[in-house]
């Protein structure tokens, strides 16, 4: 567990360490800093590094998906494993009011499935070699039936909205606090330009700690979405096989192969406790079954 928090953070600190250089490579800084723009520009700027980045992210999920876990989507089935799959993905978009997702199989020795895509009517649906031979079909239905249920639902959109409001708040909020300390470190002298090495320094640090409490609220999002996503679900494919594929899931204990930048979409995530559960990206299962069990 310690390696997987270790890894998160590690590349939380890279993605903002970049973003901050970045910023002050092409003039963010500079723009914020001349008179006349002030919080405007910084706005503006900060608007187009956060929801831009977030946004281009879920353009390329698709092809990030299938490059990072090898997903070989099924165009024509070869058995007829892949045959029922299509069938059974397509009577849920039916159902689900959306159009029919590309589907694939990806070599995993985990049960796990993820769904990614730019919108309700273009997206991607895959699932584990390791699903599809240690569950049964019902088991296998339910599981697609949650994956169809995020896409029904638009969370893949929703997420990268939230993802993108928090970003441009961070690094409005992160450049806003670094002008006011390098403003007193420098004696209340108004400086020229991007301000000295306390704002730089300041700003990196701040976006990195605003960045993990961003991504607290993140993950918090994505924990409510899975319990919606179960919900569609059971009703695609019954309660009772999305509890028993609930059930059956719980066999991971936590773990998955999915690479980090889609984990979250996956519908088997890591467990833990304590704080940690701060950046769950999924609910324990034990809460998502009870959640099934007592809804009416």
């Amino acid at each position: 567990m310690f390696k997987r928090i270790a890894l998160f953070l590690a590349t939380n600190i890279a993605v903002i360490a970049l973003l901050s250089i970045v910023c002050h490579l092409v003039g963010v800084d500079q723009w914020a800093a001349q008179r006349g723009m002030g919080l405007g520009g910084l706005i503006v700027f900060a608007s187009i590094f956060g929801m831009g980045g977030a946004f281009i992210s879920l353009a390329i999920s698709k092809w990030t998906a299938k490059m990072s876990t090898g997903a070989k989507v099924i165009t024509e089935p070869r058995n007829e494993t892949e045959r029922w799959l299509l069938e059974t993905v397509r009577r849920h978009a039916d159902k689900a009011g959306i159009g029919m997702p590309e589907v694939a199989v990806y070599d995993a020795p985990e049960m796990n499935a993820f769904a990614t895509g730019m919108s309700r009517n273009n997206a991607l649906v895959a699932v584990s070699t390791g699903l599809l031979q240690q569950m049964d079909r019902e088991q296998v239905s339910a599981v697609l039936g949650h994956e169809i249920g995020h896409v029904a639902n638009g969370d893949m959109v929703t997420l990268t909205l939230i993802q993108g409001v928090l970003n441009t708040l961070v690094i409005i909020a992160a450049r806003i606090v670094g002008r006011l300390i390098d403003s007193w470190l420098s004696g209340g002298r108004e400086r020229e330009g991007e301000g000295g090495i306390g704002y730089f320094v300041t700003v990196m640090v701040l976006q990195i700690v605003f960045g993990l409490f961003a991504s607290m609220i993140v993950m918090w999002f994505s924990r409510w979405r899975e319990f919606r996503a179960d919900a569609a679900g059971a009703n695609l494919a019954g309660r009772a096989s999305m509890v028993s594929a609930l059930q059956r899931l719980s066999a991971n204990h936590g773990e998955t192969s999915l690479p980090q930048t889609i984990q979250a979409f996956g519908i088997a995530g890591h467990l833990a406790t304590g704080l940690k559960r701060l950046f769950m990206s999924h609910p324990p299962i034990e809460e998502r079954i009870a959640a099934l069990q007592n809804a009416r």
